[in-house]
């Protein structure tokens, strides 16, 4: 009967990933040196995009690596729809605006996917201006945006799945290109 009150090793571990994942979705850095509007949409695309990562190292491997990158979607899912609602949204908007988020996840996850496959960054760096910075392509801030994500997706390939699995993530800090 108590074990309905314990929360579960595999919940903790799925928290702590998509905690590490908010945070450093939230380094000031992106909305200071990056251009990304520190506005709810510009914090909404960073996590996606970080979500989006953690999920890219996950899409290819075993069932193991599959089940954990389902369990960060539903983290995902589960924490825009408490959002939405900490923000007044209703019962009956919430479902329209989780269609949008859906929406917008699976559309950036193959954009930023497809991208990420490319050997060049143009395609990733105009799928990144168009849908986090709204600048054009030959802003700074777009190239070293594209240099940190592909940099982070580099960076957790060579993360061991075991670490993933213990709900450990470790990314480069953002660094701004000078000039």
């Amino acid at each position: 009967m108590f074990s309905l009150f314990r929360r579960s090793k595999t919940r903790e571990t799925i928290e702590r990933l998509y905690g590490a994942i908010v945070a450093q979705s939230r380094r000031a850095v992106f909305y200071t040196d990056f251009g990304v509007p520190d506005t709810i949409e510009g914090r909404f695309e960073m996590v996606l995009l970080h979500t989006i990562l953690v999920c890219h190292r996950l899409k290819d491997g075993g069932e193991a690596e599959r089940t954990l990158s389902q369990q960060v979607f539903d983290t995902f899912v589960s924490d825009m729809d408490r959002t939405l609602r900490e923000m007044g949204v209703g019962d009956l908007g919430v479902p329209k605006r989780m269609k949008k988020i859906g929406a917008a996840f699976y559309g950036r996850a193959a954009a930023y996917d497809e991208a990420l496959a490319q050997a060049d960054d143009a395609e990733l760096a105009a799928a990144l201006a168009r849908n986090i910075l709204e600048r054009d392509l030959a802003a700074p801030e777009v190239a070293a945006l594209t240099d940190y994500v592909r940099g982070a997706a580099r960076a957790l390939l060579a993360v061991p799945f075991e670490t993933l699995e213990r709900g450990e993530l470790t990314l480069p800090t953002p660094e701004p290109r000078e000039g």
